[in-house]
């Protein structure tokens, strides 16, 4: 019996001692990322216009950066806390994450490559590597003048203080997080002129599928299932679920035409700000509708394009459970 003990206790030991290599060499060798570039943003008039366009109406920093008011429809931002985060997104038991101020309060003393590593591949400015709900990894793909705009613009903010709390991440969420940023590869932004290649440039610019396409219980896209909604939320207080938008003409937007899905985003470009009845708040949604309607006709026409050259999936959706 002492010998099977002392076997057991062998046998644990190594286990212990396999655990903790493995842990510190996650700790040691991740975030594998390059070191932050020496970039300077030079706040020019014309970047600093498509800077506000992108970020008011396409990527949405300061939609996820700032609190929403969710007792108006989509849940506009509170202007008066522009930037400045707190806004919290559960992760279910992997933990809870809040957005953080990206005013000049907290990110004034950041050089512009630390900005730019951190929005494009995922590492903070003390080698915290960020979880992929900042979505570094679509960001990391845009054109490399876009995405200086935006970062430029960001810089503008007026400076708010305040504090936001700390990231939640559970066992083993915060060691497969270490594993997740990865170096930016910036691709040229497409013509206008070949509208599938520009719709697909900026719908993922505008993150359409991290909520229309379903994912399983790890985070991962569920394959053959891209746009197809489905995707539960839970930031208003009531169950919403993601559309689908696939070309299927019966669940999804394949009945739809150029005009009609153009419209719809159009149709709320000048919002009534009217608080929703309780009845209302069942039907209210985390689609930044009123942020999107200020797409111009042609980025909304070029994503349409690019939704349509999708596999048409058959998946209908109960949008609002908790209105039935």
């Amino acid at each position: 019996m002492n010998k099977v003990l002392k076997i057991l206790g062998v046998v644990v030991a190594l286990v212990v001692v396999v655990a903790l290599g493995g842990v510190g060499y996650l700790m040691m060798a991740f975030p594998n990322v390059p070191p932050p570039a020496v970039v300077t943003l030079e706040p020019t008039p014309d970047r600093l216009a498509r800077g506000k366009y992108l970020n008011d109406h396409v990527v949405g920093c300061t939609t996820c950066h700032t609190q929403r008011d969710w007792t108006r429809f989509s849940g506009p931002i509170k202007p008066e806390l522009l930037g400045a985060g707190g806004e919290p997104f559960s992760l279910g038991p992997a933990g809870v994450l809040y957005a953080k101020n990206i005013t000049p309060a907290a990110i004034g003393s950041w050089t512009d490559g630390e900005l730019q590593r951190a929005v494009t591949a995922g590492v903070s400015r003390d080698g915290t590597p960020l979880f992929p709900l900042m979505p570094y990894p679509h960001f990391g793909a845009m054109a490399a003048d876009d995405m200086h705009a935006v970062l430029a613009y960001v810089r503008t903010l007026r400076a708010i203080e305040g504090p936001v709390p700390p990231r939640t991440l559970n066992f083993p969420m915060n060691l497969i997080v270490r594993t997740i940023p990865a170096a930016a590869a910036p691709q040229p932004r497409p013509s206008p002129d070949d509208k599938v290649a520009y719709g697909r440039y900026m719908t993922r610019s505008a993150l359409c599928a991290d909520c229309h396409s379903p994912i399983d219980d790890r985070g991962q896209p569920l394959p053959g299932r891209d746009f197809a909604g489905g995707t539960e939320f839970l930031e208003t207080g009531y169950r919403v679920r993601a559309a689908n938008i696939t070309p299927d003409a019966d669940t999804g937007i394949g009945s739809w035409t150029e005009a009609q899905f153009i419209d719809k985003f159009k149709g709320f470009e000048t919002p009534s700000l009217a608080v929703l009845s309780e009845t209302e708040r069942r039907q209210n949604t985390p689609m930044p509708w009123t942020a999107y309607a200020g797409m111009t006709r042609e980025d909304l026409g070029a994503i349409y394009a690019y939704l349509r050259t999708q596999p048409p999936v058959v998946n209908r959706v109960t949008r609002f459970p908790d209105a039935q």
